[in-house]
């Protein structure tokens, strides 16, 4: 199941609005064939899978498992239904890491393949196998995008220096920042941030396309946005400011992660950086030359409603 995940993670960029997936075929101890979802549209990762396994290991299908991060589909959409696929190649057992939250699928994978008398273990590293698609499960879910707050601060805590723009990003986690925005469908800043910063708000230190740009503003409220960017099928928002709109995520709890960088800068005076909300948990923390990175998850367990391993499915 960690090679799932971890052929999973290839899809990050390519594989939205579908779920990022992996699938691994292991015979006698030995995989004879793996496959990743590589791009929205296109092949599921079961179906890179089985396609993957060499004419010399075809005979052994019947007597494999088949690990899958995500439960297999159950409805046509672009493709076939993964379930349909993986009943007719015959395979022993399959493991799968969690359900799928998508109406469509929702548990009605499983059944499929159990109904046809294939083995069916779920929730083998589930929690691992929710986070990895959190984006996509939040949208499902609760019908808005994934909701991340990113901003970055002096030591003496700070977003500027006696309130003029100050470049507080070093050039590594500069590059960092725009990998996050090639990793997400939206990003917003405030009017007056837009207005004082003039940012440019798209990915130019690393590949990948620019999200959709929004500016909100005083006659514009955070949930017609986001009822907006939902119906547009997007998955993910990162807020990057100013002060005062990162504060306002805050205070109505629209917030799935924060990202909150630290720099070894003094400025004295300036435009306070929001403070840390109670109930957020820090999961990691790297220094890259003094700068500190954060990245702190919301306390409540969002995804807690979603069906689990322990659902009669």
């Amino acid at each position: 199941m960690r090679r799932c995940l971890q052929l999973a993670r290839n899809g990050v960029c390519t594989a939205a609005p579908n779920p990022m997936v992996g699938a691994v075929l292991v015979y006698d101890g030995r995989i004879i064939g793996e496959g990743y979802h590589i791009k929205c549209g296109e092949a599921h990762a079961e179906v890179n899978c089985f396609a993957s396994v060499k004419t010399a290991d075809e005979p052994f299908v019947p007597q494999a498992t088949l690990y899958v991060s995500l439960e297999p589909c159950a409805h046509y959409g672009h493709t076939p239904p993964c379930a349909d696929l993986v009943v007719r190649k015959g395979v022993r057992r399959v493991v799968v890491g969690c359900v799928d939250p998508f109406a469509k699928v929702q548990g009605k994978g499983i059944q499929r393949i159990r109904e046809a008398g294939i083995e069916v273990t779920v929730g083998v590293l589930e929690e691992e196998c929710r986070q990895l698609n959190r984006r996509f499960f939040t949208f499902h879910t609760y019908r808005r995008p994934y909701i991340l707050l990113k901003w970055a601060q002096t030591t003496d805590g700070f977003l500027d220096c006696n309130y003029r723009p100050t470049a507080i990003s070093n050039a590594f986690t500069r590059m960092l920042c725009h990998k996050l925005r090639a990793e997400c469908d939206a990003i917003l800043v405030g009017r007056v941030t837009a207005e004082r910063d003039r940012p440019q708000l798209t990915v130019r230190h690393w590949v990948g396309a620019n999200p959709l740009r929004i500016v909100l503003s005083h006659d514009t409220s955070m949930e017609a946005v986001l009822e907006s960017l939902y119906q547009q099928n997007c998955q993910s928002l990162i807020v990057e400011g100013g002060a005062k709109t990162l504060q306002s995520f805050i205070e109505k709890d629209l917030w799935d992660e924060l990202r909150v960088e630290r720099a070894p800068l003094l400025a004295g005076a300036g435009t306070c950086a929001p403070q840390i909300p109670k109930g957020a948990v820090l999961v990691e923390r790297h220094v890259y030359d003094g700068h500190e990175l954060s990245r702190f998850i919301c306390g409540q367990n969002r995804l807690e409603s979603l069906p689990s391993a322990s659902c009669p499915i």
